[in-house]
């Protein structure tokens, strides 16, 4: 059936033919040649012509002619004219082949043969392919074709017509005159003649099942039958494949392969060279203006005039299709899949290379050139290394870092000095062990620190080398890969004190090591401090913080001192990232953010450094004191800091609140434990954020299976991530009213951390965590004991962060009078904090309570619905919660208001309406504030809710009528004040 589909856009030759059959019986031969391109039906048709010839009465004499009948003289002719085809009453007219006779009598004797037949009825005289035909049948078919006008004789031919690489040889007709031949070009089949024969075949097929096998039919009905016939034998059940595959090895038997083979093979080595170095190139090459055809023809040894031709002529067949931007491409990947299958590997690889080459040449782009590379043989010349080494660095750019993987590991197959070498090992080597999150790169990494160079070089190779370690639990292997570098810096001090800092960084993983590490760091900065240098002290300053052995105010003060002394750039960083995590704690939330801004600027993200994912910590951490919730849950990056040296610089985690996490965020598929991404044997700073933040924002179902995903009993980990984690469970834990199993975990944190000699409440507060535990269980005095020492500790820091929230606790466990003046004297300390808003919920909510147990509820009303406005702000679901809880005990009968417009936005999200209003792109604004793409998406998503508007392009009005706004209030005070100053 869908032949005669096919058939049916043939009507037109068809009745061509037919009218010339009825001029031929009235005794007025004719020739009609029938032209088209290889796969376009030509064969098929002939049938058709023959079929419709027998019906009426005409005798039919046929013959295919062949590649192999070109060397053997009057083949065509002979296979035309053979006995088993001679009438009844005919024998002896035709010639003998063993007769000795010239070519010109043996073409005379079958030319009367010929006659004879057409004598006595009408004649159809069909050859398929006349293009096959041997010289001396073609000069008998053209000398017949001017003999049959007086004949009832119709010649009907079918030839091969198709612009090739090769010019082709000249056409049968071509010595005829016009009006002894009638001619028609057979056009690929139209989209719906396709469409009718995929449906008389699939009838059921949905439309873009059918629409795909019509492209990767390219407008050929043996391409197209060939498909069909591979497809149907995969039918099961009368269940259509799920696709049409976009390879040839998915199909069975592979008609369609050999159909493509056979339309390769009848074009000819040229043409079929060019048609797999256009496959191979897969739009490559073709950007920038530059023109395929030279490519193309130095890719398959041919010359280029006529390459434009074929593939304008391809592509009116439709077996091309141009992309958007207009390059030439093929019609479907399985065309292309199987145009390529043919060619020997040798062949392509060198095609591959030759493209490379002339690409270069030309000043193509890195990245196109590099995918030719990438399926090249070693080239050996220095360019090669340039340009996969420029492609790798712009797949890294755009965040596409499997892409650069392999064209640094490919790079690597070319000859390059051992110092550019190191390099490359140690970004790749960075890249494998952060994707797999295991020991992959961590061989490569070695190689780096082997290999001859600058010492500056190996210590690059060495930090990277002891990350990768360290955040494999193999600490004291991480520490010796540093240490071992020391005979080779004998002439360079700076380089061996960023050894020493980042040793004492990555030793954070392990208690021992850690108290080894310190001690040396203090006794080298006691006896010489110029050997530490400003990144170690800094180091320092941030131990004696945990510690509890140092004011904020002073921290700060030998911070920044030290942020003003001349520092390495190689120990930049590690400066940067510590200052950043002292200011942190020190509530000096802008400063930090301004460090990390810094630092993060100076890093390469695809090189393993412990300081990259401590400073990623630290913006977590001020994410986290600003009660960004939605940031960090949209955001793994944000709290991405996993590793030995990120928690070495953030602290061993910042204040209590925080988080990271969200379906598609933490706790997606990205970073969910069992996930697609390999992760860390224990849990890590970004699971700690996330429990957290779940919990905030009323996801603790989502939080339990996070926290539950970890076996804690089972892991070793001595790391402060643990010590994190465990108090996160506690939080969690607590907001579940199992205070008991809290008391445990928060216990548990503070013995592990006192035992690392952290003990001040700015890391972890513990204490007030666990004394609300106590209270809750019925153990007022412990409660008591645990809040007066989170006090203590508190002051020693002296910010408003640690001291409110102590303040807080202290004042619920203590109760009464006393009880609520610690709670106003609270809440007036973390007001006086100014960003830090997260603790002034709770201390607003505690300071309502101690309110109505006074009975004072008139008075509780206010803070209590602060507090609750304040959560929605946030997005804290469960602080609004317990707010409006305290506000019904109090008595209220009105809950706090939703908060929408302008003031309900935080400040993240103020910052990104204004550059989106302004025109910026979701990706610019991320570049600009250092933030993810996706975190840039949940802030404008949230915008659109709080000022009630559905898309960006009403941002600009929105945020002009609060400008506006702003403006006439502004007037009015200005009015209301120079009213006052008259008075």
């Amino acid at each position: 059936m869908c032949e005669l589909a096919a058939l049916r856009e043939r009507r037109a030759a068809l009745d061509l033919v037919a009218a010339e059959a009825d001029r031929a019986r009235a005794g007025s031969g004719r020739l009609v040649l029938l032209r088209g391109a290889t796969g376009t039906g030509r064969t098929a048709l002939m049938e058709a012509v023959a079929e419709q010839a027998s019906g009426q009465g005409t005798r039919v004499l046929r013959a295919r002619c062949s590649p192999e009948d070109t060397g053997v003289s009057f083949a065509a002719a002979l296979r035309l004219l053979s006995p088993g085809a001679e009438p009844a009453g005919h024998a002896g007219r035709f010639p003998d082949a063993s007769d000795v006779l010239d070519d010109r009598t043996f073409a005379a004797r079958l030319w009367q043969t010929l006659y004879s037949f057409a004598a006595d009825a009408p004649l159809l005289v069909a050859v398929d392919d006349v293009h096959f035909a041997d010289e001396l049948s073609r000069r008998w078919l053209v000398e017949a074709a001017r003999r049959i006008d007086r004949l009832p004789l119709l010649l009907v031919v079918t030839e091969r017509s198709q612009y090739d690489i090769d010019p082709p040889s000249a056409g049968l007709a071509h010595a005829l005159s016009p009006t002894l031949v009638r001619t028609h070009t057979l056009a690929p089949l139209s989209t719906d003649g396709a469409t009718q024969m995929v449906r008389a075949d699939f009838g059921d097929a949905s439309p873009d099942w059918v629409e795909d096998c019509v492209r990767a039919g390219g407008g050929s009905p043996l391409l197209l039958r060939a498909l069909l016939d591979d497809l149907r034998a995969e039918e099961r059940d009368g269940t259509l494949p799920e696709s049409v595959p976009d390879t040839c090895a998915a199909l069975y038997p592979g008609a369609y392969q050999a159909a493509v083979s056979w339309w390769l093979d009848s074009a000819g080595q040229a043409t079929a060279g060019v048609a797999r170095a256009l496959a191979a190139l897969d739009g490559d090459g073709m950007e920038d203006g530059h023109g395929p055809a030279e490519l193309l023809a130095r890719m398959a040894g041919v010359d280029s005039a006529r390459v434009p031709g074929w593939l304008t002529a391809m592509t009116r067949l439709r077996l091309l299709r141009p992309d958007p931007e207009g390059r030439p491409g093929y019609a479907h990947p399985l065309l292309r899949d199987a145009v390529l299958s043919g060619w020997s590997s040798v062949r392509r690889q060198a095609a591959h290379r030759t493209a490379a080459e002339t690409m270069q040449r030309r000043g193509d782009r890195a990245e196109p050139v590099a995918r030719q590379l990438l399926r090249a043989p070693v080239v050996g010349l220095a360019w090669a290394v340039g340009v996969l080494l420029d492609a790798a660095a712009l797949a890294l750019r755009d965040a596409r870092t499997d892409d650069a993987q392999v064209l640094l590991r490919r790079a690597l197959d070319e000859p390059m000095p051992a110092a550019r070498r190191a390099t490359v090992l140690i970004e790749l080597g960075s890249l494998e062990f952060a994707a797999a999150r295991s020991s992959a790169g961590i061989p490569r990494l070695a190689e780096a620190t082997r290999l001859p160079g600058a010492a500056q070089d190996r210590v690059r190779a060495a930090v990277a080398l002891g990350t990768a370690l360290a955040r494999q639990g193999e600490t004291r292997a991480a520490v010796d890969v540093l240490r071992g570098q020391d005979e080779h810096l004998t002439d360079h001090p700076d380089l061996a004190r960023l050894l020493l800092t980042a040793s004492a960084l990555l030793s954070d993983h392990d208690r021992s090591i850690r108290e080894e590490a310190y001690r040396w760091l203090s006794e080298t900065a006691e006896l010489s401090p110029e050997a530490v240098g400003p990144a170690g002290r800094t180091l320092l300053v941030r131990y004696e913080a945990t510690a509890g052995r140092i004011s904020a105010d002073a921290a700060m003060r030998r911070t920044r001192a030290l942020l003003a002394e001349p520092v390495d750039p190689l120990a930049e960083p590690f400066l940067l990232g510590t200052a950043a995590a002292v200011a942190q704690w020190a509530d000096e939330l802008d400063e930090a953010e301004r460090l990390v801004r810094r630092g993060l600027a100076g890093q390469r993200p695809s090189l393993l450094h412990p300081m990259h994912l401590a400073l990623l910590n630290v913006r977590a951490d001020i994410t986290a004191a600003r009660g960004g919730y939605g940031e960090l849950l949209a955001d793994p990056e944000a709290g991405a800091g996993a590793g030995a040296g990120a928690g070495a610089a953030a602290g061993m985690g910042g204040g209590g609140s925080g988080g990271a996490g969200g379906d598609e965020g933490i706790t997606g598929r990205t970073w969910w434990p069992g996930g697609s991404r390999p992760q860390p044997s224990g849990p890590a700073n970004v699971h700690a954020h996330a429990v957290i933040a779940l919990v905030e924002t009323g996801r603790t179902q989502e939080a339990a299976r996070l926290a539950d995903a970890f076996d804690l009993g089972r892991t070793r980990d001595d790391s402060w991530e643990l010590n994190r984690f465990l108090y996160a469970r506690g939080v969690l834990r607590a907001a579940c009213g199992d205070p008991a199993g809290a008391l445990d975990d928060f216990l548990e944190c503070g013995r592990r951390q006192t035992a690392r000699e952290v003990v001040s409440p700015v890391v972890t507060p513990w204490r007030s965590a666990a004394a609300e535990c106590r209270l809750a269980l019925g153990e007022p005095q412990d409660a008591l004991d645990l809040a007066g020492e989170e006090l203590r500790l508190a002051l020693v820091w002296n910010t408003p962060r640690p001291v409110g929230r102590a303040l807080r606790v202290l004042g619920t466990a203590t109760g009464g009078r006393r009880g609520l003046e610690l709670a106003d004297r609270g809440v007036r300390t973390l007001r006086d904090g100014g960003a830090v808003v997260t603790e002034l919920i709770p201390a607003l909510i505690a300071q309502g309570r101690q309110l109505v147990a006074a009975g004072e509820r008139a008075r509780a009303r206010d803070p209590l619905r602060e507090a609750a406005e304040r959560a929605e702000r946030l997005g804290a679901v469960r602080l609004r919660a317990l707010a409006e809880e305290a506000l019904r005990e109090g008595g209220s009968r009105r809950a706090a208001t939703a908060l929408t417009g302008w003031e309900a936005l935080t400040g993240s999200e103020r910052r990104i309406a204004a550059l989106a209003a302004d025109g910026r792109t979701n990706a610019e604004i991320a570049e600009l504030l250092h933030l993810a793409r996706r975190t840039v998406e949940t802030h404008l998503t949230s915008t659109y809710r709080k000022l009630g508007i559905r898309r960006r392009a009403e941002l600009a009005t929105a945020l002009a009528e609060r400008s506006a706004e702003a403006a006439g209030t502004a007037g009015a005070a200005e009015v209301t004040g120079a009213g006052d100053q008259g008075t």
